[in-house]
């Protein structure tokens, strides 16, 4: 294995349900050992937080997109049940012709696997994102623990954390966790006793493929694979650690159940954390484990890890507004109005909708957003030379658009959201330029009625819409913190 991990990245949405709002809905909650879950927003998905946490990941590395070999991007909970996921994550990012796309799924496992498959091969640099946000039926052990977030990681060939180790193993035990077709809600059979040994049996097995090329006791933190925050100190004996190793980065307890990004999270968090052994130990029901090794240097190591993992947020939010911005009590998209763009011309806009990508002008050097017809300033009709503007910009109008205005394609936003602020924004152009570009979003993270002339924001990737089944994507802004 020649790759190393050389910069990581992280994305949780604000919004958090504490467990005592699920209880008082519910009088119990199923999820053991969480406080709190992330809830995502009612324009996030997998897609959009792999977007979020890669952008940081990349900045971190100093890595454009566009030099990446390869990206795979793991979720059990794509928001397409059949399509390649990882190019229009590619897209939102801005990666190279001849870049390498995967989407990989269908168990828990699939982080930690698509993460330890990364470190093989000295070629270009890799990007590998773990996302998910999983559902369950309202009233199950599933749904109470269900958290979302995701984690990315650079892989190059020189610095950062190594691979020490790697060990899979796969047992028959079906029913423990799965997804009917057609389905959006994790189930399973609800066989603790089955459960916990379908979790330890596997784990164990694939402790034992380590063999003496890694002792765990030796690593100086732990992450193992948490659908509710009771199960993984169940692995402390095999594995033969401490709970406390365990404890110091697990993220279940106050972000709940990630699913398949559930130990690249935590892995994360350690080595951002500048921890030096680390263990990573994945589960998926099926029942599989991968387990991994990494050995990272100090701080000022050139075995140091880049970026930072911030998973705080003081947004509690209750039961109620959980249900909304996860459309469980919300219709469905109306029928017929409202604007109308085909997929094939939203396709060619994509550097603008997805990256900020304006135009400037040959002529007297203004910026166009987007770079299309004449001129702002001079009105001549030009071939506009590409420019990427700046994340960053400043709010010049504001609006505020509440129940009954929202267009007919925004209406199950707002149904889920609520009120929202709409702005034009000018972003700064490249470097030194004093030449800004501005664009009417959509502003999100914040209360409409907060957000002024003046504010400086940032700009994120997110849900647009959805019409003919097709999920439109595109840029909004936020408040920077």
């Amino acid at each position: 294995m020649s790759r190393t991990i050389t910069a990581v990245g992280a994305y949780v949405p604000q919004a958090r349900l504490p467990a005592e709002a699920v209880s008082e809905a519910w009088g119990r909650f199923d999820g053991a050992g969480i406080r709190s879950t992330a809830v995502p927003g009612a324009d996030e998905d997998t897609l959009t937080m792999a977007g979020e946490a890669a952008r940081r990941a990349l900045e971190a590395a100093d890595l454009e997109a566009a030099e990446l070999e390869a990206v795979t991007f793991a979720t059990t909970t794509p928001p397409l049940e059949e399509a390649e996921l990882a190019v229009r994550l590619g897209a939102f990012l801005g990666t190279g012709d001849s870049t390498r796309h995967e989407t990989a799924g269908a168990s828990t496992n699939a982080g930690v696997a698509a993460l330890a498959d990364a470190f093989e091969g000295d070629a270009g640099p890799h990007l590998v994102v773990a996302s998910d946000a999983s559902r369950g039926e309202p009233d199950s052990a599933q749904a109470h623990a269900a958290g979302a977030g995701a984690a990315a990681f650079v892989l190059e060939s020189s610095g950062g954390a190594r691979c020490l180790a790697r060990a899979d193993a796969g047992l028959d035990y079906p029913g423990t966790r799965f997804r009917e077709a057609g389905s959006s809600a994790v189930d399973s059979l609800g066989i603790t006793p089955y459960e916990r040994e379908a979790f330890t049996e596997t784990i164990g097995r694939a402790i034992d493929g380590l063999g003496e090329s890694f002792d765990p006791a030796s690593a100086d933190a732990v992450a193992v694979q948490a659908p509710n925050g009771k199960l993984p100190y169940r692995a402390s004996g095999i594995l033969g650690v401490d709970t406390d190793v365990m404890t110091e980065h697990a993220v279940v307890h106050d972000l709940g159940d990630l699913g398949a990004a559930s130990v690249p999270l935590s892995l994360a968090s350690a080595l951002a954390a500048g921890e030096e052994t680390i263990l990573g130990v994945g589960y998926g029901s099926g029942s599989v484990s991968t387990i991994l090794a990494l050995e990272a240097g100090e701080s000022d190591d050139a075995g140091a890890v880049s970026g930072e993992v911030d998973l705080e947020s003081d947004e509690t939010i209750s039961y109620a507004d959980s249900l909304r911005l996860r459309g469980e009590i919300t219709g469905g998209e109306p029928a017929g109005g409202g604007a109308y763009v085909s997929v094939p011309s939203w396709q060619r806009s994509t550097p603008q909708r997805y990256r900020l990508e304006a135009g400037e002008c040959p002529s007297c050097g203004a910026l166009n957003f987007l770079p299309q017809g004449a001129c702002r300033r001079c009105h001549e009709l030009v071939d506009y030379e590409p420019v990427q503007l700046e994340r960053e910009g400043t709010i010049e109008t504001v609006s505020v658009i509440s129940q009954g205005g929202a267009p007919p394609e925004f209406a199950e936003l707002q149904a889920r959201a609520g009120d929202y602020a709409t702005a034009i924004v000018a972003f700064d152009g490249p470097g030194e330029s004093d030449e800004r570009a501005s664009a009417p979003l959509l502003i999100v993270d914040a209360d409409p009625e907060s957000v002024n002339v003046g504010d400086r924001v940032e700009a994120t990737i997110r849900r647009i819409y959805t019409q003919e089944g097709v999920t439109r994507y595109g840029i909004k802004a936020r408040p920077l913190e």
